[in-house]
């Protein structure tokens, strides 16, 4: 009886060790789970952060690229002054970062807008400086992707452009007459020396008109100052639609207008300047409350023959103008026709 009562004592202890250790045991699992997935949330935790760290890293490698790619083409662009020149560099440098089949830049103000027909196949982007529209830029197969680069690098191309459209404007003004819109009497003086280097070099011949309003003071006079502004207006016109694109014409002084031909023998100059004086005498001016009709007085002189220096061919020319005056006004004299030493 003390024996089976021995063995159920200890029955009931090793049954209450196996539970106590049951009990810790769980208890400890319970902790290393804990501890396991408290890791497991701060390794989850580093990973975000890493990834989340790669992500900013892409990002900036990103942003430094477009920076770069920025500061490479407006480095680039900002070389040049001339419209066609800085697209022609945009496209060699836009080719670096986008695939396309075609690039073009278009005018807003060109008849070729109107043709447009944007396919599927084509992106229009509009060239925008605030809110001008400064033109368009049409490209040709060029993915989804790609078309931010190209929203990026095209907003860049319109600060150019704009630079550009300004630098041209301000050269325009710098060179023109403000009230004839003719070329100013600097500008020509410099454009003859450049043109009479030139006729020296390739033994070409080279006239020059002097040429001035038949009694502008007895316009102004009757008429008003405001009136033979227009008069000089309206002959400042008629000149520019009697010359050629290489011709140069100015406004001299005054009423007095001078055009530089190059490439032009005294025939030809002769022709040019009767054109000129014709359609001055036939332009009735309708000018205010008034109808007028004037008249101009041509000189002309020529290299080589009358001189090889541009001072003595703008005299020569002035006294052939002074002469034409003094035979009557409304015609054209050359300085070879003259006899130099009569009055």
């Amino acid at each position: 009886m003390f024996y089976f009562f021995n063995i159920f004592v200890i029955s009931l202890y090793v049954g209450f060790v196996f539970y106590c250790a049951k009990k810790y045991a769980a208890h400890f699992e319970k902790k290393l789970e804990t501890q396991l997935s408290d890791r497991q949330n701060i390794l989850k935790k580093a990973q975000e952060e890493k990834d989340l760290h790669y992500q900013e890293k892409i990002r900036f490698e990103q942003e430094a690229i477009q920076i770069f790619m920025l500061y490479d083409i407006t480095r680039e662009i900002t070389k040049s002054v001339n419209e066609k020149e800085a697209f022609d560099i945009f496209r060699k440098k836009l080719e670096g970062h986008v695939r396309f089949k075609t690039c073009r830049f278009l005018k807003s103000h060109v008849d070729d807008i109107k043709q447009l027909k944007p396919s599927e196949d084509s992106y229009v982007f509009a060239l925008q400086e605030k809110k001008k529209l400064l033109g368009y830029l049409v490209l040709e197969g060029v993915s989804d992707p790609d078309k931010e680069k190209v929203m990026i690098l095209g907003n860049q191309f319109a600060l150019v452009l704009r630079r550009v459209l300004l630098y041209e404007e301000i050269e325009r003004v710098a060179i023109t007459d403000s009230l004839t819109e003719i070329h100013t009497r600097r500008y020509v003086i410099e454009r003859f020396q450049e043109e009479m280097k030139r006729s020296q070099a390739r033994h070409m011949k080279l006239s020059f008109l002097m040429i001035d309003v038949d009694l502008f003071k007895e316009i102004n006079d009757t008429h008003g100052h405001l009136t033979g502004d227009q008069v000089l207006r309206e002959i400042g016109k008629i000149i520019k639609e009697n010359t050629r694109e290489i011709d140069i014409p100015a406004r001299y002084g005054g009423e007095e207008f001078c055009i530089v031909l190059p490439d032009t023998d005294y025939l030809g100059a002769q022709y040019v300047a009767e054109r000129i004086r014709k359609a001055v005498q036939e332009k009735m001016m309708k000018i205010y409350d008034t109808t007028i009709n004037v008249t101009i007085s041509v000189g002309v002189s020529n290299y080589p023959k009358d001189s090889e220096k541009m001072n003595d061919l703008i005299d020569k020319a002035d006294f052939a103008l002074y002469r034409a005056k003094k035979y009557g006004r409304n015609r054209v004299l050359c300085f070879a026709e003259l006899s130099v030493d009569k009055e």
